[in-house]
């Protein structure tokens, strides 16, 4: 995938000698231990009843924990933090200057120091075919990028989602393949949405995940997936003649014949992630 600039993509910043432990409270990963130097971790805010607010990447630089999320979602997120804040020693704010972008190359005016390394650069935690991510000053980064939409493009190639597809607040974050885009651990103390969360877990009552649909025609956003007649899932986002959907694995698998979304002949594809 080449160099891109995500400018639908924007940076909040957790600062404070309580940083750690704060977010360590709140989310579906480990902060306090598995966000190690020169690294970032996935992870989710939940509702209480486990369901996905919001979903981001993290990562440490800036003097902060520098939370990477979609553009669209940034004011709604530094709220609903800002309301847990309570008495913790933490500061939150909007890092405006610093842009977010993906697989950095070259040299400023054939420097030792590349532009990735200018920047906090790590490999994205989700799938290693989603290559680096970065986050840095969007005055000393290249001006001649690509957008989000080749990102876009080769993520969904990958088969995988994120908030846009899923939404806030819809989808449980096993139904979404957070354990298997290791965006959840099951080994840290308590968060919101945990006790959930580790129930669908140990009961093997998680059987929805997020398949790509692909057709000749552009799909809707919404409408039921069907195999052979019988109702396997639900389309919950479109990407022109790609679509996701959410789908019952275990119906997909007892199910045969031909595949329909919204009634429109379609491909159903498992990512090599899920597999």
């Amino acid at each position: 995938m080449e160099p891109a600039y995500l400018d639908d993509r924007a940076v909040l910043a957790i600062s404070g000698p309580q940083a750690r432990d704060f977010l360590q409270g709140l989310v579906t990963n480990d902060i306090a231990g598995g966000l190690a130097p020169g690294s970032g971790l996935y992870a989710a805010l939940l509702s209480p009843q486990g369901k996905i607010l919001f979903d981001f990447l993290v990562t440490e630089g800036d003097g902060a924990l520098l939370l990477d999320v979609a553009r669209e979602q940034r004011d709604a997120l530094l709220k609903k933090l800002s309301m847990y804040k309570l008495r913790s020693k933490v500061g939150i704010e909007a890092r405006d200057p610093l842009g977010v972008y993906v697989n950095l190359a070259g040299h400023p005016d054939n420097r030792i120091v590349s532009y990735a390394d200018r920047a906090v650069t790590f490999a994205d935690p989700r799938f290693t075919g989603l290559g680096l991510r970065s986050i840095g000053a969007r005055a000393e980064m290249p001006a001649n990028l690509s957008g989000p939409r080749v990102y876009h493009q080769h993520r969904l190639q990958l088969g995988i989602p994120e908030g846009v597809d899923f939404g806030s607040e819809k989808i449980f974050a096993l139904d979404a393949g957070l354990a298997e885009l290791n965006g959840v651990s099951f080994t840290k103390g308590c968060y919101i949405g945990q006790e959930l969360t580790s129930r669908m877990k140990h009961r093997a009552t998680s059987r929805k995940r997020i398949l790509t649909v692909t057709a000749e025609v552009p799909l809707p956003a919404a409408g039921a997936v069907t195999r052979g007649g019988t109702e396997i899932g639900e389309l919950i986002s479109s990407h022109g003649q790609t679509a996701f959907a959410l789908v019952r694995l275990d119906r997909l698998e007892e199910s045969s014949g031909d595949a329909a979304a919204a009634g429109i002949p379609v491909a159903i594809k498992k990512p090599a992630w899920l597999a």
